[in-house]
């Protein structure tokens, strides 16, 4: 299992760094809109202390179209989160999939952000066993990078679920865009990376580690 994982983590990051050489500075998730806001944890049974606590806690968020597709058309759609913790920051990185089983663990296309399922696509390790987590727009579609409104409010609920189990709503996410000096949408050149800036009290498994820590190396190169 180990060698297997590796070998696919190799296989990702040649086909990153391919598309790197195209695009040097943001192989993926070229175009993005900079968002702030908070995400609110109700509390919950998914043996992730940070997700079954309730708080409050300040972010900063990425919305992106992943490859860089014209915008009228459907792209993968990717939220990352930042967020502080007691020895830096925390990185959470949802990707839009499926809800249901198996379509979680595949990736989606959309126009826009508001009809996508957002997930972790790879589980977190809780004291329970394995942890997926997930986000799904409350209310109005807000758009997608180059049609984010500056007056936009986000709002997601955010759940939890077992890789094959039913979702848990354990809290919600709410974003608005972060104007420039002349009132309009910004991006970020910020960098997300979830290997590095880990979730608080939630635990990684050895083979996800192996799938993506090639491909974030090259990113970070």
């Amino acid at each position: 299992m180990t060698q297997l994982t590796s070998m696919f983590g190799r296989l990702f990051a040649a086909g990153f760094g391919a598309v790197k050489a195209l695009r040097p500075h943001r192989p993926i998730h070229t175009q993005g809109v900079l968002l702030a806001g908070s995400l609110e944890v109700d509390g919950g049974t998914s043996g992730i202390p940070f997700l079954d606590t309730p708080s409050s806690t300040p972010v900063t968020a990425r919305l992106s179209r992943s490859l860089g597709l014209p915008l009228p058309w459907p792209d993968i759609i990717g939220l990352a989160l930042r967020f502080p913790k007691h020895d830096g920051d925390a990185d959470l990185l949802l990707a839009s999939t499926g809800w249901g089983v198996p379509g979680r663990f595949f990736l989606t296309m959309h126009r826009t952000a508001g009809p996508a399922n957002l997930t972790s696509l790879m589980p977190y390790r809780g004291s329970r066993g394995a942890v997926l987590l997930g986000a799904r727009t409350l209310g109005s579609d807000p758009g997608s990078p180059g049609r984010f409104a500056p007056d936009a409010e986000w709002e997601l609920a955010l759940s939890w679920t077992a890789p094959r189990g039913v979702w848990h709503r354990c809290g919600r996410i709410i974003l608005a865009p972060v104007l420039d000096s002349e009132g309009r949408v910004q991006d970020t050149p910020e960098r997300f990376d979830p290997l590095l800036n880990e979730l608080p009290t939630a635990g990684t498994y050895g083979w996800t580690r192996r799938l993506r820590e090639h491909s974030y190396r090259r990113a970070r190169s």
